[in-house]
């Protein structure tokens, strides 16, 4: 494998994990799996400034985490001025701290990837942005614009899903220059536990069958979808649980609509948890369910299944190349709540190849994909 011990890689992100706060976890996954081959790593992660918790830098091993606030506008009304803020907040953590590298890695086109092309200009240095998969369709409009001058300005562009891959070239982007690498698990986090164990040690119920879903409450989770599901299911079936793991802004709102249905035995909106305690809710599940109406990858598609659950999900641009068999899950148009209800009642009742299951997501771990990373890195460095 290629290794860069005396080389300094930083990493431009849209988020990255603070404590208890678990977003773009994959981002961090990617960051622990790179440690190992470089000298340092730093991290910058703009947030807002009117973002009401105080995120603080942190360290660990030789990662550096900085967390600059910036102003933040409306990125469909001020995409440029949003995409030069985050840029100079960035500048001002190198100043500051003296930064100095040999590579940029952004995760995300925008603002990240804008503000790593600048960089790049700055300081002569080879740029990989990793798309992170469908959001680049909502970059569609912007084809003779900011986004493809982004893209351009990369040496390499990563991209999560093939669909993105396509999409891309379509829109311009040389070819030469576009990867396909899916997004890893940690498979010391996620592996099989006795649901039973898993569900004690939770506090829910051991005698239900135990539907689970995991992610943050907006519209594009099509959570509204699943509480209808849930309906359907009930006039067939009692005796089951679904738990849906995650916080947001649609929390009151789903909240009512699972008290307007009835279904407070049925449905139980956890909050948000550590990610830590994820692969504990994976393992108390019969059956893992992720809805979304878009998907640009749906690691959590990954990690239920390295826990040894089937998925339901749906065709959003991304579960579907991970749901490739029977085998492992089944897929539904999205927002199809009689389907997603259908399926469900299915996987209850199919009996399920777990080992088989967990044996097909090992195949997306975080060294796997570090592999195919670092070759990125040997070519966009010569």
């Amino acid at each position: 494998m290629n290794e860069f011990n005396d080389k300094n890689l930083l990493i431009i992100a849209n988020g990255f994990p603070a404590g208890t706060l678990s977003i773009h976890t994959f981002v961090k996954g990617n960051v622990d799996a790179l440690k190992e081959h470089f000298n340092e790593i730093y991290v910058i992660s703009p947030y807002p400034r009117w973002y009401r918790r105080e995120l603080r830098d942190y360290s660990y091993d030789n990662v550096r985490v900085y967390y600059p606030r910036f102003f933040h506008v409306p990125i469909e009304l001020f995409r440029r001025r949003l995409g030069d803020n985050f840029f100079k907040a960035a500048v001002k953590v190198i100043k500051r701290e003296k930064i100095e590298f040999d590579l940029i890695h952004a995760h995300f086109t925008w603002p990240a990837g804008y503000a790593g092309a600048k960089l790049k200009g700055r300081h002569g240095v080879p740029l990989l942005i990793t798309t992170h998969g469908l959001h680049v369709t909502r970059l569609e409009n912007l084809k003779k614009r900011h986004a493809l001058n982004t893209w351009n300005s990369a040496d390499a562009i990563v991209n999560v899903s093939r669909k993105c891959v396509e999409l891309l070239m379509t829109l311009g982007v040389p070819s030469s220059k576009l990867y396909y690498i899916p997004n890893g698990v940690d498979l010391k986090k996620f592996y099989p536990v006795d649901p039973f164990i898993a569900r004690e040690n939770l506090g829910i119920s051991t005698r239900k069958r135990v539907i689970v879903s995991v992610g943050n409450l907006v519209e594009k989770k099509g959570y509204t979808y699943l509480i209808q599901a849930a309906k359907i299911i009930q006039k067939i079936r009692n005796d089951f649980v679904i738990y849906i793991v995650g916080g947001g802004p649609l929390y009151s709102r789903l909240q009512k609509e699972v008290q307007n249905l009835k279904l407070q035995e049925h449905v139980v909106l956890v909050g948000p948890k550590p990610h830590e305690e994820v692969p504990l809710w994976m393992n108390a599940a019969d059956v893992f369910v992720l809805p979304s109406l878009v998907e640009n990858f749906g690691v959590v598609n990954i990690e239920a299944m390295a826990c040894g659950k089937p998925v339901i999900s749906t065709y959003n641009g991304g579960s579907e190349e991970i749901i490739i068999s029977e085998d492992y899950g089944f897929l539904c148009p999205p927002r199809d709540p009689e389907c997603l209800a259908g399926k469900i009642l299915m996987a209850l009742e199919k009996e399920w190849d777990r080992e088989k299951i967990r044996r097909y997501a090992e195949q997306f771990t975080w060294d796997s994909v570090v592999k195919q990373i670092l070759n990125v890195y040997d070519e966009i460095l010569r």
